[in-house]
C-alpha cells in the first residue's frame, strides 16, 4: 500500500471541498451531471481515439500500481544473483539449471536458461537488452494514455464552458434555465483542468517513476547474468551489483 498516493488523494479532495466551503459555497454547487459527462466521457473518447484499445486497457491496469505499488524484488535480486555467481564459478553453468523451476520472474527465468545453455555473453547481452527495450516501449505506452488524458482535459473542460454559455445565451429570456447553464460551464472548467492536474497527470509521473525503476533492476539483472556468463569471479559481480544498488534499493 502506498500511503502517499492516498494521502495525496486525500489532500487534494480536502483542499477543494474545503476551499469551497470557506468560500462560503455548496458542495452540490460543484456537482454537475453534464459537466462530468462532457469532460470525463469525452476526455476517455478522445484518448481512444489516439491509442489501440490493448494499449488503453493496460494503462488502465497499471492503475493499481498508484495505491498497491509492485513488490520491489531488487534485495532479492541482489541477494540471488550472488549465489548465482558463486555456484556458476564452483559448479558450471548448468548447475544453474536447478534454480529455474523455482524463479517466477520470466525476465530472470530467461536470462538463468541463456547462461545455462551456454550463449555467448555479448549475444545474452544483446537479447535481454531488447526484451528490457520492449517492456519499457510497451510499459510507457501504456502511461501515455493518462499523458494524454490529461493533456485533452483541460481543453474539453473548456469546449463544455463553451457549451454551457451557449446554453445560458439560448434561455436569456427563461430566468430559471440560466443558473443551471452557468453551473455547467464554470463546472466543467474545473472538471477538466481538476482531474488533469490533480489526478491524470501526477498518475502518469508516478507511473513513468515506477516504470523506470523495473527498467533499472532488468539492467542490473542483465548486467549480472552478462557478467556470469563471462565466467567473471563472485568478487567482480559483487563489484558491478554495487555500481547498480543505489538506483535499485
Amino acid at each position: 500500500m502506498d500511503r502517499a498516493s492516498l494521502i495525496g488523494i486525500i489532500l487534494v479532495v480536502t483542499g477543494i471541498l474545503s476551499g469551497q466551503l470557506l468560500e462560503g459555497g455548496q458542495l452540490s454547487s460543484l456537482v454537475q451531471p453534464a459537466a462530468f459527462v462532457i469532460v470525463v466521457v469525452s476526455t476517455i473518447g478522445a484518448v481512444l481515439l489516439q491509442s489501440r484499445m490493448s494499449t488503453f486497457i493496460r494503462g488502465i491496469k497499471l492503475l493499481k500500481w498508484i495505491v498497491l505499488l509492485p513488490e520491489d524484488k531488487s534485495r532479492k535480486n541482489v541477494q540471488d544473483a550472488l549465489v548465482w555467481s558463486v555456484v556458476a564459478r564452483r559448479e558450471g553453468f548448468l548447475s544453474l539449471e536447478r534454480y529455474i523451476d523455482s524463479v517466477k520472474d520470466p525476465f530472470i527465468e530467461k536470462g538463468l536458461k541463456l547462461v545455462v545453455d551456454g550463449i555467448d555473453p555479448e549475444r545474452i547481452k544483446d537479447v535481454l537488452d531488447v526484451d528490457i527495450s520492449f517492456y519499457e516501449m510497451e510499459q510507457r505506452q501504456a502511461i501515455k494514455i493518462w499523458d494524454a488524458a490529461g493533456g485533452y482535459a483541460p481543453t474539453i473542460g473548456i469546449l463544455g464552458a463553451v457549451l454551457g454559455l451557449i446554453h445560458v445565451m439560448e434561455n436569456l429570456t427563461d430566468p430559471s434555465k440560466l443558473g443551471s447553464g452557468i453551473a455547467v460551464a464554470f463546472v466543467a472548467t474545473i472538471y477538466g483542468v481538476g482531474l488533469a492536474n490533480l489526478f491524470f497527470l501526477p498518475i502518469a509521473n508516478k507511473l513513468k517513476e515506477i516504470v523506470g525503476k523495473e527498467v533499472v533492476r532488468r539492467e542490473m539483472l542483465a548486467d549480472i547474468f552478462y557478467s556470469i556468463a563471462q565466467g567473471d569471479s563472485p568478487r567482480i559481480v559483487e563489484e558491478r551489483l554495487s555500481n547498480h544498488k543505489s538506483k535499485v534499493i
